[in-house]
């Protein structure tokens, strides 16, 4: 019983281990680009498009905003795909969807893309509305070497690419990321992409936003998503795993610590001659205490090499549904052997001290 019990504790103990640790390391990902104050606002009418100049500068003279733009996407998801990109050395068995994402002049400024190569958009620059950005995954795909200045043939239509931003992670945080293109584009989107002042107030600025957005657009209700949190609903499941995980395993080992403790105190009970004897013997309590956990630890020991293997391959096989992975480390299976030693230890000490203090003339004065 005892074997069972502990093999099934640590079996989910290191589970829930590596689950949060698989959670950890994905939100440690460098996204490539800043979420902090980033703030995007559907749109279901033209109104604001037709105002942007003047709402932007609005918004920026009343210090709650530092950039504004316009985009197809959000930055934490790719709407649409197309695959009619053709350039010159393209392999023609290679075939491959790109994500496509229409963005305004100063989007890059407003999310805070990196440059790998090249340079953003400019209103400097007319020839940039034939323009195109590509990601660092797009480039690869591509296998162009020094990309900057190259054509690219989109369904027709010719555009030269001006840059390379690094990659952003812009689905899923578990996944490669997904090869991008970004091109500007006049017509309204379906995005208005805010970066709130990092000096402004979150809630006076938000309020501000509303104001100036239903002043220029009153027939739309203002709704809007802080891009930080929509990021973080892309750990739901896995956190949900996770909890789960942890409620069964403080579970397994509370009935666990049950067991032991019922098994100690009859063992306890059974033995209480033999340790009056040792006691008066000589044996210390420390001598008595071993005698009495000896048999646990072998034990738990026995469910360890049961345990750990099993969750090896169990937790190996679950973390191959993610391609951006931890590692299955050393001292995760180390922690939860500990753990469990830890937690045999201190529920059977109870016991074992009490029997080897108790006073030996109780026990064997019928003797």
């Amino acid at each position: 019983m005892v074997v069972l019990q502990f093999t099934i504790s640590v079996i989910l103990i290191i589970g829930t281990i590596v689950i949060f640790n698989q959670i950890q390391f994905a939100k440690n990902r460098p996204v490539g680009y800043s979420r902090d104050g980033l703030v995007t606002v559907p749109m279901t009418t033209d109104d604001i498009h037709k105002h942007f100049e003047a709402v932007s500068t609005e918004l920026k003279n009343s210090g709650a905003v530092s950039e504004m733009a316009e985009s197809s996407s959000s930055t934490t998801y790719v709407d649409e795909t197309d695959n009619g990109f053709t350039w010159q050395g393209k392999d023609p068995s290679l075939q491959g969807d790109f994500g496509v994402v229409y963005v305004s002049r100063d989007f890059g400024k407003t999310i805070g893309w990196k440059f790998k190569e090249g340079r953003d958009f400019s209103k400097e620059f007319p020839t940039d509305s034939s323009g195109i950005i590509l990601n660092e995954a797009a480039a690869k795909f591509m296998n162009i070497k020094n990309p900057v200045g190259k054509t690219i043939d989109w369904d027709g239509n010719l555009y030269h690419v001006i840059g390379v931003v690094k990659d952003m992670v812009m689905q899923s945080p578990y996944e490669p990321v997904f090869r991008t293109v970004f091109v500007t584009n006049k017509d309204p989107q379906q995005l208005i992409d805010i970066r709130v002042s990092p000096s402004a107030n979150m809630h006076d600025a938000i309020a501000k936003i509303g104001s100036v957005f239903r002043k220029y657009s009153p027939d739309q209700p203002f709704d809007y998503h802080f891009v930080d949190e929509e990021y973080a609903k892309k750990f739901g499941d896995e956190e949900r795993i996770g909890k789960l995980t942890s409620f069964f395993a403080i579970l397994a080992i509370f009935i666990s610590c049950l067991g032991l403790f019922g098994m100690a105190s009859f063992m306890a009970e059974q033995r209480v001659k033999e340790i009056g004897v040792r006691k008066v013997l000589g044996a210390t309590v420390f001598n008595l205490w071993k005698l009495m956990s000896k048999d646990f630890i072998i034990l738990v020991f026995v469910s360890l090499l049961i345990a750990m293997p099993v969750a090896y391959y169990f937790m190996h096989n679950w973390l191959q549904n993610y391609q951006y992975r931890t590692n299955l480390a050393w001292w995760i299976f180390a922690s939860a052997g500990m753990g469990a030693l830890l937690i045999t230890l201190v529920t059977v000490s109870y016991q074992a001290i009490k029997a080897a203090l108790a006073n030996p003339v109780k026990s064997l004065r019928s003797e």
